[in-house]
């Protein structure tokens, strides 16, 4: 039970996934779920803060989803990485434009912002996933077991 169970969960789902639905499939799963799962499942039984948790896990999603962006990328012979890119860039000219300021961002300043709302996406996503799981273990009678943040027991 703890780190080991989850790791080897981890690997029998994707081993499945491979078996059943192919290699795209079983990466998909590893790379957007099964590292996240893993990561908060190990630190929750460690008893880490809910703070490092979030945003080890945060960073984990986040790795993730450009690993899962690179790999689409290869299989459909696309740089998706620079299209959304391009797609920031054009939106965030326009939103400057509207409101009067007239210049071109910067590739570092589109950069930027494609990694606060990366990071923010995926935090936002892995906080939702605290809370379901914290709700959802603690009516499973699990409640002892968790360290769980004040506001959180209250409203439990």
């Amino acid at each position: 039970m703890g780190v080991a169970a989850g790791r080897k969960t981890m690997v029998a789902t994707a081993m499945l996934l491979l078996t059943l639905s192919g290699p795209v499939k079983a990466s998909t799963y590893l790379l957007m779920h099964g590292l996240v799962g893993l990561t908060m499942g190990s630190l929750w039984k460690l008893g880490t803060k809910w703070s490092i948790s979030i945003a080890l896990s945060t960073v984990v999603r986040a790795l993730g989803a450009i690993g899962y962006v690179l790999i689409s990328s290869f299989l459909i012979k696309e740089n998706i990485l620079d299209l959304i890119t391009i797609n920031i860039h054009a939106s965030l000219t326009y939103i400057l434009m509207a409101i009067g300021v007239n210049t071109i961002p910067s590739m570092d300043a589109i950069y930027t912002l494609f990694g606060i709302l990366l990071l923010f996406n995926c935090g936002f996503f892995v906080f939702l996933l605290h809370i379901l799981y914290a709700v959802f273990l603690s009516k499973l009678g699990m409640k002892d077991s968790l360290t769980l943040p004040g506001w959180i027991k209250k409203a439990i």
